[in-house]
């Protein structure tokens, strides 16, 4: 065992009437990042909790120690998708190479598991969002209205799911029969896709038949995990498994199946797929094995956008690439290309005290992004009437080649270029590509202007950027999974050269 991330934090557990309180009860916290930015994150949590990260050998989570009361702040937290509470990790577990052996193995594991703390950090993550919110009770029981809501999706299909190269995924709620494969939010779970480039051998991607040990008990009435009966009611839950690597000898469906047994025999718990109150993560990654429970009903990225277009930025993402600009107190930051205003929007929220323009050619975009910047004024609004503040951040309708903007006049470019799969295509990027590199070094100031660039378009873009080398030098590239592609984020650095001036405007 690692010092600092004993058994869910802290052997030498507090007693009952502490832990009620939340004061010294400790919780390691596994949150899902957009992979690539793991890094960005870990500065996020030391920055905002004062905690140490450990980055996942397992893309695209990290894992950090807070004491219980801290919770609400994790959850304040805009770099992270998901969290979840890690009841125990396993740096090198032995798998059987039997099947039958290896899933016995995962089934008593369950009763030797600390329970007790992440059970009690869960239990006070529920009180907190009890209090936050009485809403959800309805929009999210219902899958439809899940799904509903992942229908515009990320860019790039509706990257719910952070694919991280995993293939196998798996939920089962032990006694229920097939479920037509995986619930938009789970939050590690993965949904393969076209085009998605897996980098293990192993990609069989399970569709979630659990078979039935008994009736199915996922009829049970919504509501019924709602009602307030104190420590009377019991709990209904599912597990959801993710599984990578190619040594294993059964399937994340099986392992979830089995150890989700296990689990409602311990607990007593009642099995259900859809109105759960617990959900049990079990993350097979090669030899590591961490078992945790999720304290995210939907992913945290979905929270400053309500009006989807066909490739909204998650807005985890956004925050990653706007903290690379390292934005600075005056700056003015422009997203040429803003779609339906994920960037700018995540910009104006977290970096008040800088300008932000956002503009796209599609009218449909720029109402959209004009939709959802009134939903955060009316958030901000509802939050406290008396001292609610617009938004420093302005839209409009323009081309990007074209930008009504002075030369030397912008210090930050920050935009999701168009993929060429959804938008626009392959061929028309070869010759935008460089005129927007053109038009983005004229409006950005020599010498300190910077520009963030996420595009999956990789070669293409390579080829632009030699074409406008005297104006932009790459400082850095963050390779990142967008909706199961392979993308990167580019930082560039305006270089002293002056740049073509265009025709006056006026």
């Amino acid at each position: 065992r690692r010092p600092g991330m004993a058994e869910a934090a802290g052997d030498a557990g507090p007693g009952p009437a502490a832990a009620q309180e939340g004061a010294e009860l400790a919780a390691v916290i596994g949150a899902t990042v957009p992979t690539g930015f793991e890094q960005t994150a870990a500065e996020e949590v030391q920055e905002k909790l004062g905690s140490a990260s450990r980055i996942s050998r397992d893309r695209g989570k990290i894992y950090f120690e807070v004491p219980a009361r801290s919770l609400p702040q994790v959850h304040r937290l805009r770099s992270v998708d998901n969290l979840f509470v890690v009841v125990q990790e396993f740096k090198d577990y032995q798998f059987k190479e039997n099947k039958e052996d290896a899933l016995k193995d995962l089934e008593d594991l369950v009763k030797k598991l600390p329970w007790t703390d992440p059970l009690q950090v869960w239990e006070l993550n529920n009180s907190l969002k009890k209090k936050k919110t009485k809403r959800k009770k309805h929009s999210l029981q219902s899958p439809a209205g899940r799904e509903k809501l992942s229908d515009g999706g990320e860019e790039g299909g509706a990257d719910q799911n952070n694919t991280n190269d995993q293939e196998d995924c798996a939920q089962t709620a032990v006694s229920v029969e097939a479920t037509g494969g995986q619930d938009t939010e789970n939050p590690q779970g993965v949904t393969s896709r076209n085009g998605v480039e897996e980098e293990e051998e192993d990609n069989e991607q399970s569709d979630v038949k659990a078979e039935g040990q008994g009736g199915s008990e996922s009829g049970a009435k919504a509501g019924d995990a709602q009602t307030g009966e104190g420590e009377a009611k019991v709990l209904r839950f599912r597990v959801t498994c993710n599984r990578a690597g190619d040594k294993h000898s059964f399937t994340s469906n099986e392992a979830a199946r089995d150890f989700g047994g296990a689990v409602q025999e311990h607990f007593q718990w009642k099995a259900d797929m859809t109105n759960f109150d617990v959900e049990v993560l079990l993350n097979i990654h090669n030899n590591e094995v961490v078992v945790g429970i999720a304290l995210t009903e939907e992913s945290l990225h979905r929270r400053n956008i309500t009006h989807f277009g066909p490739t909204t930025l998650r807005s985890t993402l956004a925050y990653g690439m706007l903290r690379l600009c390292d934005p600075q107190p005056t700056d003015i930051i422009v997203d040429p290309m803003c779609g339906t205003g994920a960037i700018p929007i995540e910009g104006a929220a977290e970096w008040p005290h800088c300008y932000h323009i956002a503009g796209d050619n599609s009218p449909q975009a720029v109402k959209r992004a004009a939709n959802n910047i009134s939903s955060l004024l009316r958030k901000n609004e509802s939050k406290d009437s008396s001292t609610a503040l617009g938004v420093p951040l302005d839209i409009i309708q323009w081309d990007i080649c074209n930008l009504p903007l002075r030369t030397g006049s912008v210090d930050v470019v920050v935009t999701d270029m168009p993929f060429g799969k959804r938008i626009g295509s392959k061929k028309k990027n070869w010759d935008l590509y460089p005129a927007c590199l053109m038009e983005m070094g004229r409006i950005c100031t020599p010498g300190t202007g910077r520009a963030v660039l996420l595009t999956q378009d990789k070669k293409c873009f390579a080829k632009a950027l030699s074409r406008v080398g005297h104006i932009w030098r790459r400082a850095q590239t963050v390779w990142v999974n967008v909706g199961g592609l392979h993308a990167a984020v580019y930082l560039l650095r305006r270089t002293w050269e002056r740049a073509e001036e265009r025709k006056p405007f006026w």
